[in-house]
């Protein structure tokens, strides 16, 4: 039996080629997301431990920032000077370093990575862990001067006596570069201009006796838990302290949100590479053995029993796990190191030398290949191993054509009612975190249903789409859509494979769709400003950007806006951290609020605030309650609620609570904070063209920041939903890759089991072209009822999750009408290409041959 099943395996190693390249594309993503990662997190472990100072000390953030707000949270630093007595300390060093800032060359060209990747300003000064060392040059001496990291100056063609303006909090400020400095490990990827402490602390800080954090290193024999035990015995609780390791663990920790991303984004393709996959190996084994039926016939009649030809099967599977899963971990290798590329393309310099593999790599790979293979060839080793050798012997075909679809019906309408039922549930659900779980649970069970269902479809949807098919084609079309018929369990696998991925993109399309609409809306709704500026990524800006802006002609309202970190005590006992926005008094010339309670001279008095009434309603406040808030600093105030506002999706659209304040609540407990966008209206007689040009001329030296209006702000959340999009269409260009492989495969197969049919077809006059548009017309029909299978789903599983968006506040719904049309077109495309290589096999067989064919 063994010698047996290797030379059946060898013997159909072609037509089990394409059901391997399903499980090569599973391995891969597999292999390479978690090589990826692990090299990442390994060469960033390396960076942070080698890096990092024994202890340092920084202040305590007691509210962590939903927003950034331009904030620097600073020590004094006459501590670096008090501590160096205390016991097991060696030295100390002043850290300055920021990460809101702009750097611009002397054409005011952005200097800093495009990437995403700050641009950091910090001072100079050297010890054994440096991260860089001067390469070319001389040190920072004084005002003016600064170093440069040696990559940025290469991408941005800058050298030594180039002068930078580098636009900080306290103000812009022009340096000359007097040197290039040289990462000594990894570069993540950020920009790093360097000044000496001194100027660092007055032109990043403002104020020469601050720091924003102090560096301490241990004595010989102290340990950096001993030394950490002293500090804190020394200091109290007022500041954080963290060893080289618990420093690195955060460094780690953050690092990890972002390789995060990475890893779940290839394992989704990988998901739905093993999904599709399952189909193309389901149909591929049950065909090969539909097709071996005399073969296997008569290893029953020589004496193999039930469980031997089972084991055949599997250990064929078992084969084509292996060399699947071994070709799918080189790949993923392969896969890896474009990555890593791609990434130092980014700025972010991984080197494939350093690549790591660990032993957890190949057995996951190893267990998904075989794994999956193994799942998708129990259900035909089992039919396999059903058929008796007398029927087998009469060339009864194992799928068994003629047997009825009942259990299919009735476990599919099960699985299907359920599903339904969950969908239900999610769209009558009031919280967001249970309608969330009924929705993952009711796109599982219909998908389920409909794949179990499929077959059931075939039949009727089938002989509509070909219907007219006679018509427009004769007799070809005639037979085209009765092959398709032929085997519904054939055809609805087949079809399966392209219905999942569409699925997919049509409820996500859909959930996309309503989410644009509802943030058109709400623009719509609530801006009402000629021009907003703001940062390109949201960030605050210094105060001068502010002023320009003022400055530029044609403006003549213009309304500052300030994020402010808060924690709020509520009637209810909770303690919500949140960002509240500060504006300025004239508020409503700008912007479209509508209030439940109060208005919004009343929200924006001092030591007032504005708040959601739906946030409101949920910790029992009402207008008028006196809540208590904790600014940064630990500034505590007892602020009363002046307004309460009817936005819809406050929540979603901003910060929790919907909080907003005055600008004098604001310059009083948070007076060092950054604007984070300016709201302007054009004077009188100024149309908005002369507005946006006064605007940028004067803000022409300050890149970072843009002028949008309502169509711009518009235009950009389209852009940030489309990144969501690109991946939708990157799953499907997946999914389509291994669905045409499996039509392929269904229908290459097809022509093997109908040789001796296509030889007597064209016996009797059918001529090639005409043979090759049979299976052509076979495979479009097959695509298209994939296709519109998966938009149905897909529709039903975009409404569910606009009923979860709703919840939150987006509760416009819309249906990409241009997309769905466009996915049905494609599957005609999709049909014709896959329907080549099969097309052009038959229409090349020998008429006698074929006709010979056992």
């Amino acid at each position: 039996m063994l010698k047996a099943t290797l030379r059946s395996f060898f013997a159909h190693k072609g037509r089990l080629f394409l059901s391997a390249l399903a499980v090569i594309l599973s391995v891969a993503f597999v292999a390479g997301s978690l090589i990826f990662s692990d090299t990442v997190t390994r060469t960033f472990d390396r960076l942070f431990a080698s890096t990092s100072a024994d202890v340092t000390i920084t202040a305590k953030e007691d509210i962590d920032e939903g927003i950034p707000s331009g904030l620097v949270p600073t020590v004094p630093a006459e501590l670096a000077e008090r501590i160096r007595s205390v016991e097991g300390v060696e030295g100390t060093h002043l850290d300055v370093g920021v990460e809101n800032i702009t750097v611009v060359d002397a054409e005011n060209g952005p200097v800093g990575p495009t990437t995403g990747a700050p641009t950091i300003a910090t001072n100079w000064y050297v010890t054994d862990r440096s991260p860089v060392e001067l390469t070319d040059g001389r040190e920072p001496a004084g005002p003016g001067e600064a170093l440069l990291d040696a990559d940025t100056a290469d991408s941005k063609n800058l050298e030594i006596g180039d002068t930078l303006t580098v636009l900080a909090r306290p103000g812009s400020f022009k340096v000359e570069i007097v040197g290039i400095a040289t990462f000594t490990t990894t570069n993540p990827g950020a920009a790093l201009v360097f000044l000496d402490t001194a100027t660092a602390q007055q032109e990043l800080l403002g104020d020469p006796e601050k720091a924003t954090g102090i560096a301490v290193d241990a004595a010989s024999g102290v340990t950096d838990e001993q030394l950490k035990k002293n500090l804190a015995a020394a200091l109290g609780t007022t500041y954080e302290l963290q060893t080289a390791d618990e420093q690195a663990e955060s460094a780690a920790s953050e690092l990890g949100g972002f390789l995060d991303v990475i890893k779940y984004v290839m394992l989704g393709f990988a998901g739905i590479a093993v999904l599709v996959g399952i189909f193309l190996i389901v149909n591929t084994f049950s065909m090969l053995i539909a097709q071996r039926t005399r073969e296997l016939g008569l290893m029953r009649a020589l004496g193999a029993d039930r469980r031997q030809v089972r084991r055949s099967v599997m250990t064929e599977a078992l084969l084509l796990g292996l060399v699947g899963s071994t070709l799918g971990l080189a790949t993923g290798i392969g896969l890896a190191a474009g990555l890593i590329e791609l990434m130092g393309l980014l700025g972010m310099n991984l080197k494939t030398t350093e690549m790591v593999i660990g032993w957890g790599t190949p057995v996951i790979s190893y267990a998904v290949g075989v794994g999956v293979t193994f799942l998708a060839a129990y259900l035909p080793a089992r039919r396999a191993a059903r058929v008796s050798p007398m029927a087998a012997l009469a060339d009864i075909e194992v799928m068994g054509l003629g047997r009825p679809l009942t259990v299919r019906a009735i476990v599919g309408s099960v699985v299907g009612a359920a599903g339904a039922a969950a969908l239900i549930g999610c769209a009558l659900a009031k919280d967001s975190a249970g309608a969330g779980s009924l929705l993952g649970l009711g796109v599982v069970l219909t998908l389920i249903a409909t794949v179990i269902a499929g077959p059931l479809l075939v039949r009727p949807v089938i002989r509509v789409l070909g219907g007219a098919f006679p018509a427009m084609f004769g007799s070809v079309g005639r037979m085209s859509q009765r092959n398709a018929l032929r085997n519904p369990r054939r055809t609805g696998a087949t079809a399966a494979a392209l219905m999942v991925g569409l699925a997919l993109v049509g409820g996500l399309s859909v959930a996309s769709a309503s989410m644009t609409k509802s943030f058109d809306d709400q623009i719509d709704r609530s801006l009402g400003a000629d021009f907003v500026v703001q940062n390109s990524n949201f960030m605050p800006f210094p105060t001068e950007v502010t002023e320009a802006a003022k400055s530029a002609d044609g403006a003549a309202l213009v309304v500052r806006q300030r994020f402010v970190p808060i924690a709020l005590t509520l009637p209810d006992g909770e303690r919500v951290e949140s960002t509240a926005s500060a504006y300025e008094s004239r508020l409503d010339e700008v912007a479209k609020v509508e209030y439940t309670a109060g208005d919004t001279q009343a929200a924006l008095a001092a030591d007032s605030l504005g708040m959601d009434q739906a946030f409101a309603a949920e910790h029992g406040v009402k207008a008028g309650d006196r809540l208590s808030v904790e600014f940064p600093g630990k500034k505590k105030a007892t602020l009363t609620v002046g307004a309460l506002t009817d936005l819809p999706g406050s929540g979603t659209f901003g910060p929790q609570g919907g909080v907003f304040l005055g600008f004098g609540t604001a310059d009083k407990y948070v007076p060092d904070g950054q604007d984070s966008a300016v709201y302007i209206n054009a004077g009188s007689g100024v149309d908005a063209d002369e507005l946006r040009k006064g605007l940028e001329t004067a803000l022409d030296p300050y890149p970072q920041v843009q002028v949008r209006d309502q169509a711009d702000y518009k235009e950009l959340i389209r852009g940030q939903i489309a990144v969501m999009l690109y991946l939708v269409y990157a799953l499907l260009g997946l999914a389509i890759i291994i669905a045409v492989l499996g039509v392929i495969n269904t229908l290459a197969l097809s022509v093997v089991e109908r040789t001796r049919e296509i030889g007597l077809l064209r016996a009797i006059g059918l001529a090639r072209r005409q043979l090759s548009w049979m299976i052509r017309l076979e495979s479009v029909v097959i695509s298209v009822f994939g296709a519109l299978l998966g938009i149905a789903l897909g529709l039903v599983w975009g409404v569910a999750v606009q009923q979860v968006l709703a919840l939150e506040g987006m509760t416009a719904f819309a249906i990409p009408w241009g997309t769905m049309i466009a996915v049905v077109l494609g599957s005609i495309v999709v049909g014709l290409a896959a329907a080549l290589l099969p097309a052009l096999r038959a229409a090349r067989m020998n008429v006698l041959a074929a006709i010979a064919h056992e």
